[in-house]
Parts: structure tokens; sequence; C-alpha cells
């Protein structure tokens, strides 16, 4: 007889590594942001131009997960921010164990904001706790508004869905209406963004947004 073993004790396993992220994130005062996408809605576009509006606002760092290569690494660079990429050579998202080592790559006390970069995919990262303190969505008009109810995890466990490319509407079949009511069927608690990363519109909302997490993080008790 074959004996199946369930896959409980890796999310059992990733659960208190990312308790033991959360407690040190707690201690620090410092806002976590899990980004999360498919490939190819602009998630590392609006990661650039949030960074342009918090400069000299807020102390940012970033975690860049993909499976290869450093490219969003090397455009967030150009910021002058601190950067870590992890390249998890074929996994689909990123994990609290592969998180933790990154961090010590960080001097955590110098930073208000870390944002967590996840692997393009609206399935996998959904399922792993990094131990953030919230997790924000982007989902570009170009896919479509069925995206939501085939994918509903990554929406119910986001705070905001950042909904990019609304340049693009006149060129799509989207209904964007049908698309934020299927958003609150999901989460009811979602915020909901409607930005354009290329023509950088919409943005002002989503930075006021971070910016009330961030201050609220650091006025709770260490």
């Amino acid at each position: 007889m074959v004996k199946v073993r369930m896959a409980a004790p890796v999310l059992q396993q990733n659960d208190e590594v990312a308790r033991e992220n959360r407690e040190l994130f707690r201690e620090k005062g410092l806002f976590v942001l899990n980004l999360m996408s498919s490939p190819g809605s602009g998630k590392t576009s609006i990661l650039e131009r949030t960074i342009e509006k918090l400069a000299g606002r807020l102390k940012l760092g970033v975690i860049e997960g993909d499976i290869y290569t450093t490219r969003d690494a090397e455009r967030i660079e150009k910021f002058g921010i601190p950067v870590v990429q992890i390249n998890t050579a074929g996994s689909c998202h990123l994990d609290a164990r592969m998180v933790q080592p990154a961090l010590d790559d960080f001097v955590l006390d110098e930073l208000d904001l870390l944002i967590v970069e996840n692997v393009g995919n609206l399935v996998c990262p959904a399922e792993f706790d990094l131990g953030e303190d919230a997790a924000a969505a982007v989902l570009s008009v170009a896919e479509g508004n069925d995206k939501p109810v085939k994918y509903p995890l990554v929406f119910r466990e986001s705070s905001v869905v950042l909904i990019n490319k609304i340049d693009l509407l006149p060129y799509t079949d989207c209904d964007i209406g049908l698309l934020q009511e299927d958003l609150k069927k999901i989460n009811p608690q979602l915020e909901l963004f409607q930005v354009s990363a290329r023509l950088d519109e919409g943005f002002d909302p989503w930075i006021a947004w971070l910016e009330q997490q961030v201050k609220a993080k650091k006025k709770r008790p260490s």
C-alpha cells in the first residue's frame, strides 16, 4: 500500500519561521509589505513609482524575489536604497525561510518600510506567510476581469489591490466595475486603488495608505 504524507508540516515549519520574522519586525517597529501579482502586471514598475514618491519621506528597503536573474533588483538598486535579491531557482514563491537570512543584509533599525516583491504568480505566494504586516496585490486591466474569481486566495489574503494599467482600459475588454465588484465580494475589506505606473497616475491614495501603516506600526508598543 502506498503511504501518502500531507504537506502540512512544510507549511507548519514555514509558519514557525514567519512568527520569528514577525516578532523581529515588531521589535524594530518596521512595517513589512508582501507585494504579489502575476508576471507582467507592472508590479516592479509600481514599486519604482512608490520608491520615487516616498523618497525623503520614508526609509525603504526591498527584497526582490525571482526564479532567476537579478534584473528587477538592478532596477531598484538605481534608487540608492538597500535591495537584496532572492532567486528561488524554480520555486514559484518566496517563503519565510528564504526571507529570514536575507534580513541579515539590512540594517533594520534604519528602515521604516520593507517591501518584499514576491515571485510573479497568482497562486503560490498567497499560501506562504512571510511574517509581513500586510499584503498588496497588483492586477492589471490587461489581464481581464476574471482573475479574482479564478484566483481568489491572493485577493482574500491582501489588504490592498492596485488595479494597474488603467490607461489601457479603452483597448481592453476589462469591465472595471465588475472587476471591483468581484474583488469586494471576495474581500469586503479591500482597499482598491486605480493606477497607471506608465503615466504616473493615481498613486496619492496608495502612498497615503503606506505612510499611515508605517506610522501606526511605529506607535505600537514593542
